[in-house]
C-alpha cells in the first residue's frame, strides 16, 4: 500500500489515501469483492461532500490546508457492515440490457445511476482506441464495490448477450443509489435554508416580481459550525401530512419505514396516476426483503390489485427467466419461491384480494408451480459428473386462460434434452392444477391457507379483472 494505516488524528478524520487503504485492509476475505481507490477513482466524487461506501454515505471533510478527509469511524462502519454480507453467486439478477431501463428518478446530482451505467455496451465498437477512451469514463468501482469481477455475461441462441449480477450486490447498489438521493436532497434543502437566513453582502436588492418573499427559518449562521463540520449531512427525515419530508435537528436520516398494508385493496391502474405517489412509495422498505429501500409497486396483473412496494430486486425474483404469451421457462429461481421462503413468498401474492379470494395465484405462477412443483417426480435424469442431473429446462405453456377455466390446460414439457428424447411431461388441466395448489397450500403454509377463501374475505371482487398489460420490460405481460 502506498499509504500504511495510521491511527486517526484527534478530530477523528484521516486522509483519502488512508481511507482507500483502510477499506480495502477491514474488506479483505469479504464474500463481496471490494475495489482499491474507493474514495480517490471514479465514480467517487469527494468535493461532492460524500463518498459512497456499499449502502452507506461517508461524509467527506475539507480540513485545514484544503487536504480532504474522512471519518475513520464511518469508513470502518461501512467496512463492517458490507463484510457481513453473504453473497450467493449462483442468485444472479439480469441488470440488461432492456428496451427500456428500468424507472429511475432523473437527478443529474445523484451521479451513481448503476444501472444506467452498467447496462451500456461494454464492448465497444470502433476498435482499441475507442475503448480505451470509453474506459476512461467507465467508473472502476461502484460504492467500492468490483462490480467487473462479478458481472456475469449470458448469450443464448445467438441473441445479443445480457449482463447479470448477484442479488446481494443489486441490492447494495440500489440501497446506495437511495441513500445518495436523500442525502442530495437533504443537501439542497439545507443550502436553500442557508441562502434564505444569511445576511446579504452587498448593497440590498428589492425582491423579485410576483414573487413572495420567504420568511427565515430559524438556524445556526455558518459563522458557528465548526471548522472541520462536514457539507450537509445526511438528515434525518420523516412524512408531514402532505407527503414532503422533513429533517430532524439531529442531521440523521432514518431507514425507510417499513410497510403495514397501507396500500392494501388499492387497484394499480388509479393508484399509479396519482401525483406523489412515487415518492410516498420511496418512504417503504421493501415489503419483501425489508432491507433494501422500495422502488416499485408489484401488483397482480390478472386482478389488478397492489400487493406491495418491493425494491427492484425482488421484483426480478419474482419473474421467471422467460415469459412470453402463453409460454414460460422455469428457471431455478423458483426453488427459492417455493421451498425455501415460501411461505413468505406466499403471503406476498395474497397480498391480492382476487387470489386470496380464490385461493390461487395468477396464471403464470400456477404454471411454474405446477411444473416445478407438482411435475417434480415426472422430470427425467441423465449421467452426470456427480451421480445423475435433471434433464434439460422445463418449460410450461398454456392454451385459454384463467378467465375460461374448464379449456385452459397446461402443458410441461422439457427443452434442450441431452438425448433429444423427452419432450411433453404432463398435460394438466387449470382446474387440477389449481386444486393441486391448494392441498399444497395447506400443507406448506397452513397460516397463508386459513386466510385464503371467499368466505373469510369482505372485499370479495364482484368480477374477474382483465389481464393488464405489463409494458415495463420485454415480454412480461401477465405479471
Amino acid at each position: 500500500m502506498s499509504e500504511r494505516v495510521m491511527p486517526s488524528r484527534t478530530d477523528g478524520l484521516i486522509t483519502l489515501g488512508a481511507a482507500d487503504a483502510l477499506w480495502v485492509e477491514m474488506t479483505a476475505g469479504s464474500a463481496v469483492p471490494t475495489a482499491s481507490g474507493a474514495f480517490t477513482r471514479p465514480p467517487a466524487h469527494p468535493r461532492a461532500g460524500y463518498v459512497l461506501l456499499g449502502g452507506r454515505v461517508v461524509a467527506t471533510v475539507r480540513a485545514s490546508g484544503g487536504q480532504w478527509s474522512v471519518p475513520e469511524a464511518e469508513v470502518r462502519r461501512a467496512a463492517a457492515e458490507l463484510h457481513a454480507v453473504r453473497m450467493d453467486r449462483q442468485d444472479l439478477v439480469r441488470i440488461g440490457p432492456f428496451r427500456a431501463a428500468p424507472g429511475q428518478e432523473r437527478d443529474e446530482e445523484t451521479p451513481l445511476r448503476w444501472r444506467r451505467r452498467l447496462t451500456e455496451e461494454p464492448r465497444e465498437p470502433g476498435g482499441p482506441e475507442r475503448a480505451a477512451r470509453r474506459e476512461a469514463v467507465r467508473p472502476y468501482h461502484l460504492a467500492g464495490i468490483d462490480w467487473r469481477r462479478i458481472l456475469v455475461e449470458r448469450t443464448r441462441d445467438g441473441t445479443r448477450p445480457t449482463w447479470w449480477l448477484p442479488r446481494a450486490v443489486v441490492r447494495l447498489l440500489d440501497a446506495a443509489e437511495h441513500a445518495e438521493t436523500r442525502w442530495v436532497r437533504a443537501a439542497r434543502t439545507r443550502r436553500a435554508s442557508a441562502a434564505a437566513t444569511e445576511p446579504p453582502s452587498g448593497p440590498r436588492q428589492a425582491p423579485e416580481p410576483n414573487r413572495p418573499r420567504q420568511a427565515p427559518e430559524p438556524s445556526h449562521p455558518p459563522q458557528a459550525r465548526p471548522r472541520h463540520t462536514p457539507e450537509p449531512s445526511h438528515p434525518r427525515q420523516a412524512p408531514d401530512t402532505d407527503g414532503r419530508r422533513t429533517t430532524n435537528p439531529e442531521g440523521r436520516i432514518a431507514p425507510p419505514r417499513p410497510y403495514n398494508g397501507e396500500l392494501t385493496g388499492q387497484l394499480y391502474s388509479v393508484l399509479s396516476r396519482k401525483p406523489g405517489t412515487s415518492r410516498r412509495m420511496a418512504g417503504w422498505a421493501c415489503a419483501v426483503c425489508r432491507t433494501a429501500p422500495a422502488a416499485v409497486l408489484d401488483h397482480c396483473h390478472e386482478h389488478g390489485y397492489v400487493r406491495a412496494p418491493v425494491c427492484q430486486s425482488c421484483n426480478t425474483q419474482e419473474r421467471p427467466d422467460h415469459l412470453y404469451s402463453n409460454d414460460i421457462r422455469v428457471a431455478n429461481r423458483y426453488t427459492r419461491l417455493f421451498h425455501t421462503d415460501a411461505d413468505h413468498w406466499l403471503r406476498h401474492w395474497h397480498r391480492c384480494p382476487g387470489c386470496r379470494a380464490r385461493t390461487t395465484l395468477p396464471l403464470p405462477h400456477l404454471a411454474a408451480w405446477t411444473a416445478h412443483t407438482a411435475c417434480r417426480s415426472l422430470r427425467p435424469t441423465h449421467p452426470a459428473s456427480r451421480g445423475r442431473a435433471p434433464c434439460g429446462v422445463l418449460r410450461v405453456s398454456w392454451t385459454g386462460s384463467q378467465n375460461a377455466p374448464r379449456s385452459c390446460l397446461l402443458t410441461v414439457a422439457v427443452d434442450f434434452c441431452p438425448s433429444g428424447e423427452h419432450r411433453v411431461l404432463a398435460r394438466v388441466p387449470y382446474r387440477e392444477a389449481a386444486e393441486r395448489f391448494r392441498v399444497w397450500l395447506a400443507e406448506t403454509a397452513p397460516a397463508v391457507a386459513a386466510a385464503a377463501g371467499p368466505d373469510r374475505l369482505d372485499g370479495l371482487p364482484a368480477e374477474i379483472r382483465p389481464v393488464i398489460a405489463d409494458t415495463s420490460g420485454e415480454g412480461l405481460a401477465l405479471f
